[in-house]
């Protein structure tokens, strides 16, 4: 019978620290981005994604795996952004299952436009918080997470 492997003192700091910071930094930059656009943060994400990528475009699933959404409600939020203009989806020549999800240039002014207020809620609500000199550890860590919840 394995005994339970309990969180010390510091651990658990960690921990509700990290669970209270990302559902309050959610729920405060999904406020600051509808008080500046019709835009939810999750739509933004995926616009900045696509910017990101080759020829503004990645297959659905790859978006999916950037984003940590599910495919259905990943398609849901593309189908809401496709009916804006902002998305097109395309059929992939090369796998016949497989579509792409494509930036369009009304997404990408859109983009433009908004990057710059997003960029000073970032900084205002998470980069002012944090001593320079512990950002390297932090990016370790998350990205260490965020690889793990991929595979």
């Amino acid at each position: 019978m394995s005994s339970t492997n309990w969180l010390n003192e510091e651990e658990m700091r960690l921990w509700r620290a990290f669970i209270s910071t990302s559902g309050a930094m959610g729920t405060a930059m999904d406020n600051a981005m509808r008080a500046s656009s019709d835009l939810k943060l999750d739509d933004y994400e995926v616009l900045v994604h696509l910017s990101e990528s080759e020829g503004r475009r990645l297959r659905m699933s790859e978006l999916s795996n950037r984003h940590m959404h599910s495919k259905s409600r990943l398609s849901q939020r593309v189908d809401r952004l496709e009916a804006r203009g902002l998305v097109t989806r395309e059929k992939c020549n090369e796998d016949a299952r497989g579509t792409w999800a494509v930036l369009t240039n009304e997404g990408f002014s859109t983009l433009e436009a908004l990057a710059p207020t997003h960029l000073e809620h970032v900084r205002e609500l998470f980069f002012d918080q944090i001593d320079k000199s512990d950002i390297p550890a932090l990016i370790r860590s998350l990205e260490a997470v965020a690889d793990n919840m991929r595979d």
